[in-house]
């Protein structure tokens, strides 16, 4: 029932997957609550697929919750195959009987058998195979060529591991498996009621191995001042204080809307608030591109720093396993538009580094517009002549068995 009202929510509204998430009834248990965000993120993952498994089979479209249930037992049928054809029918037929009337749930019925026989049947391309918007299959085939697109594609469709990082001076409990990346554990199911004690105590951070690109990259020493630029939801701003141990670290990310809430903001102040005793922290809300020197000053903060982070706003597509709505929101012109924004923060973030300082750019994108191309068009400008590329990373996931990501070390001359 919990997985139908957000799958209703999700077609009736396109409401972001994460804050439908949020808004999930707090009396659930954790096993109920783990199988609702399956089914929901499911039918997010593969919803034009079963979008087109139903084409054509209902003289009218359904309500949304109708079409709801049908495309949870649609990602039921695909994950489970054949030999649950009926369990799965027999269960839509029960949910529509509970959130629709008798006539809709026999409609359910007729509509779920015959998804079922379309959904054996082998799509014959990639798009409609792995579930991806048909622009955006198309750009990854002329950026990476077929085959590599193909396992672009299917990594995206697979649930993704979580992963943590320990962060404490203490043995590491025997239920986190180690991973080849220092420091970072896969958790495996059956403890999150541990996982969750650990995250509340701090011995933990659920933080994807990629994230250690950036960090690498920048190098935090001790007694340094950092500005992360683009802070929220702070997991990098923690990273580098857990890192440096004493220093003082500046987080600033843009305001929040008037009227508006930020859960993001939210959990910057929470990790900004379990940096080590020895890391001075300070949050500032503010636009980088629209303040200078003078508003630091009037902070109280510093006008320059030893190291910049700047974790730029980007398409996400070096992270869909984690962002599964992204495909469906993106278009192909955001690409250009974020590029743009990227290449004004890199300027705004270049001012701010002292010389002989560190500046790392960073995305969570695999694309080329967005990391590259940005880094290209700063050495293009006169922004980039006090500094030179030290060393940059580009991590894709299928080569790499982690997020994609992006980081460019800048080092400005002394």
């Amino acid at each position: 029932m919990a997985a139908t009202g957000l799958v209703e929510r999700w077609l009736a509204r396109a409401e972001r997957v994460d804050t439908l998430l949020e808004g999930l009834a707090t009396n659930l248990s954790g096993q109920e609550r783990a199988r609702a965000q399956h089914l929901f993120y499911g039918v997010v993952r593969w919803a034009s697929r079963l979008e087109a498994a139903q084409a054509g089979l209902m003289a009218h479209p359904p309500r949304t919750k109708v079409k709801a249930v049908l495309m949870i037992a649609g990602f039921e049928l695909l994950e489970g195959g054949p030999a649950l054809t009926a369990k799965v029918i027999h269960h839509a037929v029960e949910q529509a009987k509970s959130v629709a009337s008798p006539k809709e749930a026999r409609l359910v019925n007729a509509v779920a058998r015959k998804i079922a026989d379309r959904l054996v049947a082998a799509p014959t391309d990639l798009a409609t195979e792995f579930a991806h918007p048909e622009w955006l299959v198309a750009r990854w085939t002329r950026q990476l060529g077929a085959e590599t697109t193909r396992k672009l594609l299917a990594w995206n469709q697979q649930p993704a591991p979580v992963y943590a990082r320990w962060r404490i001076e203490a043995p590491v409990p025997a239920f986190l498996a180690p991973t080849k990346w220092a420091g970072f554990y896969e958790v495996k199911a059956g403890h999150w009621e541990d996982i969750r004690r650990l995250a509340n105590e701090g011995a933990i951070y659920l933080q994807d191995p990629s994230t250690r690109l950036c960090i690498d990259l920048l190098a935090p020493q001790a007694g340094e001042v950092i500005l992360d630029a683009c802070a929220a939801p702070g997991g990098k701003s923690l990273f580098m204080a857990d890192t440096m141990k004493t220093g003082k670290i500046v987080a600033l990310d843009e305001p929040v809307a008037p009227g508006k809430s930020d859960i993001r903001l939210v959990r910057l102040k929470e990790n900004l608030a379990r940096a080590p005793a020895g890391v001075e922290v300070a949050l500032i809300q503010a636009d980088l591109t629209k303040v200078n020197t003078v508003f630091y000053r009037n902070l109280n903060l510093p006008e320059s720093y030893d190291a910049v982070l700047l974790d730029a706003p980007c398409s996400n597509t070096g992270v869909m396993r984690h962002r599964i709505d992204v495909k469906w929101r993106l278009q192909d012109g955001d690409f250009a538009r974020h590029g743009q924004t990227q290449l004004e923060l890199l300027h705004a973030a270049a001012r701010l580094v002292h010389p002989g300082g560190r500046l790392v750019y960073s995305t969570c994108s695999i694309d080329a517009d967005e990391n590259e191309s940005v880094i290209k068009a700063f050495f293009d400008s006169r922004a980039g002549g006090p500094f030179k590329l030290e060393k940059q990373v580009l991590a894709t996931p299928w080569a790499d068995g982690h997020d994609g990501a992006g980081a460019f070390l800048l080092v400005k001359n002394g």
